[in-house]
C-alpha cells in the first residue's frame, strides 16, 4: 500500500484536500486499497484552514511516505517553520515523489528542492515566488510540472489534474479515466496546459458577441473574417468590430488567433498528430504561421511546447 502524506499547516486551503477524493476512488477503481492517506502537521493535533475549519492531524515522524503532497496557505509570500523545511528535506531521499498544490510550492522552494527545477504555483503568486527564489525555473503558466521525483501544481482545481497524473502513474490511463468519470470531472488536463481560458478571458457581455466568439471556437478549421463572424452576430462588420472590441478589450482578429493558439495546443500537448495537422486543424494554414502565433501569444513555439508535454507524461 502507498501512503500519501498530507502536510498542511495553519491557514491551509480546503480546497486542496479535495484531492484526496481522487486517492480514495482509485481505491474503490483498483478493487483493493491501493493508497493510504494521512494529514500531516508539524506539532499535530488541530490546524484550522483559512476558511477556519479545524481538521486533526497527526505530527511529523519518522515514517516514510510514498508521496508527500505540501499543502498551500492562503499566505501571498508564505514562510515555512525550520520543522516543516526538515521534513520536506527529509522527505525528498524517503519519499518516491514530493508535490505541492498552490502555494506550497513556496515551501519546496524554501527547502531548496526547487532550485534549478522548472515549476510552477498558483498564477497570483508565481512572480513572487520567482522573485524570492530565483534559481527555480517558473513557469507561471501551467497547471502542474513534473521535474523528476517533484511535481508542483497551480492552484484550486490544479491540484486535482494533479492527483489524476498522480494516479495515471501508478495505475494506468484507464484507471486514471474511470476515476475521472466517477468524480465527474473531464480526464485530467495536461500539465503543459494553461491556467488561463481565452474563452474566460474574454468573457462578452451581449448574446451577439457570445453568439460569434461560440461560432468561431467552433469552427476554428474554417475561414473567420470579421464579415463571417459579423453576419453570425446580425450586425455589419463595422459596428461588430467595434462592439467586440469594446467588450473584450481586443479585436476580433486577435481574439481569433488566441483561441486558435489555445486548440492547438491542447492538441500538441494530447495527440501525437504532426506540428502540419494541428496547425490545418487549428485554421492556422500552415505550421509557420502557427509558430509565428505561438510566439506572439506563447513565447514558445510548438515544438517546445511538445517536447515539455512529453517530459510532463506521467505514464
Amino acid at each position: 500500500m502507498q501512503g500519501i502524506g498530507f502536510v498542511v499547516s495553519e491557514g491551509f486551503q480546503v480546497m486542496a484536500l479535495a484531492t484526496q477524493a481522487v486517492f480514495e476512488y482509485s481505491n474503490r477503481v483498483a478493487g483493493k486499497d491501493v493508497y493510504e492517506m494521512r494529514v500531516l502537521s508539524e506539532n499535530g493535533g488541530l490546524v484550522h484552514s483559512s476558511l477556519g475549519v479545524a481538521l486533526q492531524t497527526e505530527r511529523f515522524s519518522a515514517r516514510a511516505f510514498d508521496t508527500l503532497i505540501v499543502v498551500g496557505t492562503e499566505e501571498a509570500s508564505p514562510n515555512a517553520t525550520p520543522g516543516l523545511l526538515k521534513f520536506i528535506r527529509r522527505g525528498l531521499k524517503l519519499s518516491r515523489r514530493v508535490t505541492s498544490i498552490c502555494t506550497g510550492a513556496f515551501a519546496l522552494a524554501q527547502a531548496g528542492l526547487l532550485d534549478g527545477r522548472r515549476a510552477t504555483t498558483h498564477w497570483y503568486h508565481a512572480r513572487e515566488l520567482q522573485r524570492r527564489f530565483p534559481k527555480v525555473k517558473m513557469e507561471e503558466d501551467r497547471i502542474f510540472i513534473i521535474d523528476g521525483p517533484i511535481w508542483t501544481s497551480a492552484g484550486a482545481t490544479a491540484g486535482l489534474d494533479l492527483a489524476l497524473a498522480l494516479v495515471e502513474k501508478d495505475l494506468g490511463e484507464e484507471a486514471a479515466r474511470s476515476v475521472a468519470k466517477k468524480l465527474v470531472m473531464h480526464h485530467r488536463r495536461a500539465g503543459g496546459q494553461s491556467q488561463h481560458s481565452e474563452l474566460l478571458a474574454l468573457s462578452p457581455k451581449s448574446d451577439r458577441i457570445q453568439n460569434a466568439i461560440a461560432f468561431a471556437e467552433k469552427n476554428l478549421g474554417s475561414s473567420l473574417s470579421v464579415e463571417k463572424l459579423a453576419e453570425v452576430a446580425n450586425l455589419s462588420p463595422r459596428q461588430f468590430s467595434r462592439a467586440f472590441q469594446t467588450e473584450t478589450g481586443q479585436s476580433p482578429a486577435k481574439a481569433v488567433e488566441k483561441l486558435r493558439v489555445e486548440a492547438a495546443r491542447l492538441m500538441i500537448e494530447s495527440s501525437h498528430h504532426p506540428i502540419e495537422v494541428v496547425a490545418r486543424e487549428t485554421g492556422f494554414v500552415d505550421r509557420r504561421r502557427m509558430r509565428e502565433a505561438f510566439l506572439r501569444t506563447l513565447g514558445q513555439p510548438p515544438q517546445i511546447i511538445r517536447r515539455n508535454a512529453r517530459t510532463e507524461a506521467p505514464g
